[in-house]
């Protein structure tokens, strides 16, 4: 593969919105321990727009001087080696396709200088002081290798724009991973464990967003016996129904969605559940009172997971001690996935037992990057925006679901 001298990025040359462009740079050399990969496929993530507002200030950025030192953004993506560092060559060739998971639990190894207090940092990340994927090369450094967050595609089938959604997926799959449930074949038997949601159980998802869906999509696979999904937007319910009733219906899952405006939540619950309540509840929206709600669609021994982030100075919620108490209530929670989550997606992909294609409803390349951030600042964009990098377009798509054959005909005819 010829590589360019320079590439096209999406770089934040300071703070907010007005110091953010598409520009043409050097692509960079990799270094002996480091590696060079082509962009295949990026997403737009929720993170960038905190990230574009803060500038220095933003946590993961220790400092870093955006103005001084731009910054690749990108979080999200697929990559295919192009160039690999001459001490790595033995394990690594060009060819071989990746995801990167974006958190590298790792201290600096790289411009140590440019942090503040860089001995107390034990974690950096891509699209912050590593390079991002919003750029048509990526450059491979030594944290992100040494930290195990560099994941081989094996299933060579899977579409760029599928592994590049891969990351957030597997914050979903990460949040499932944390539920644990105990059992006891008779009293006086030890207590067993099993992890995930509850097999043949009951589950509850608050909120019908794009995680909320993701979290519909990777919930099948521990094959419940029903979904009730939730949201006060219909026309999510609506997209939620249309993109999973059908999977739902092959697997013998009972899926449920309703708005709560029009019925009682649990008296919903117990007529579905043979007046049970939920052995899982997943709260995928940041609101203090859909968590204060969702504590009591519990069962006894279920799990309430604490999905969807809540802002500062909102994150108070109140929570009833005598359900947890009583009850013996597992509460959990989640922030992003690791390295074995993203693997995992990887696999559950190639299994074809959850389907990243239909969480996508925007295609376009990396002119529209700025515009697709705008959009998810304003709420104006349901379900995941992908960039092809590579490829040069006039229009934004706007989709239903993005299919290996859909990327095909979109890559062939660019």
């Amino acid at each position: 593969m010829s590589i360019p001298k320079t590439m096209r990025a999406l770089i934040l040359s300071g703070q907010g919105f007005g110091d953010l462009e598409i520009k043409e740079i050097p692509v960079p050399k990799p270094g002996p321990k480091q590696l060079l990969a082509r962009v295949d496929a990026a997403g737009i993530c929720t993170s960038l727009v905190k990230l574009i507002e803060q500038g220095p200030k933003h946590s993961y950025l220790y400092g870093w001087n955006t103005k001084k030192y731009p910054i690749i953004l990108g979080d999200e993506g697929s990559i295919t080696l192009v160039e690999v560092g001459s001490e790595l060559e033995d394990k690594y060739k060009p060819g071989e396709r990746f995801c990167i998971q974006p958190s590298v639990d790792i201290a600096p190894i790289n411009h140590r200088e440019r942090y503040q207090n860089v001995d107390l940092i034990e974690k950096v990340a891509v699209s912050y002081s590593l390079p991002g994927h919003l750029a048509e090369y990526i450059l491979v450094t030594e944290e992100t290798i040494q930290a195990d967050c560099l994941l081989p595609i094996y299933d060579k089938s899977i579409p760029y724009a599928h592994a590049a959604n891969a990351e957030p997926i597997s914050c979903c799959v990460s949040g499932q991973d944390h539920h644990l449930h105990l059992s006891q074949s008779k009293p006086t038997s030890k207590r067993q464990v099993s992890k995930g949601l509850k097999k043949d159980g009951f589950t509850v998802i608050v909120g019908a967003g794009a995680m909320g869906r993701m979290h519909i999509d990777i919930a099948m696979s521990y094959l419940p016996r029903a979904i009730l999904v939730v949201d006060f937007i219909s026309d999510r319910l609506e997209r939620s129904q249309k993109l999973f009733a059908n999977k739902a219906k092959k697997l013998g899952i009972s899926l449920v969605l309703i708005n709560p405006k029009e019925q009682d939540l649990i008296k919903t619950i117990l007529k579905l559940n043979k007046n049970q309540l939920a052995d899982d509840v997943i709260v995928a929206v940041g609101l203090a009172k859909a968590v204060e709600s969702a504590q009591h669609y519990v069962a006894r021994q279920g799990v309430l997971n604490l999905f969807g982030g809540l802002k500062k100075g909102e994150d108070s919620v109140a929570l009833d001690a005598s359900i947890i108490h009583y009850k013996e209530i597992n509460i959990t929670g989640s922030s992003g996935g690791s390295p074995w989550d993203l693997a995992k997606t990887l696999e559950l992909m190639s299994e074809q037992k959850i389907e990243a294609g239909k969480h996508i409803s925007r295609i376009g390349d990396l002119d529209h990057a700025i515009d697709f951030i705008k959009m998810v600042k304003n709420k104006e964009l349901d379900g995941k925006a992908m960039i092809y990098p590579h490829r040069s377009t006039n229009e934004i798509l706007s989709v239903d679901g993005w299919s290996a054959k859909d990327e095909q005909r979109y890559l062939t005819n660019g």
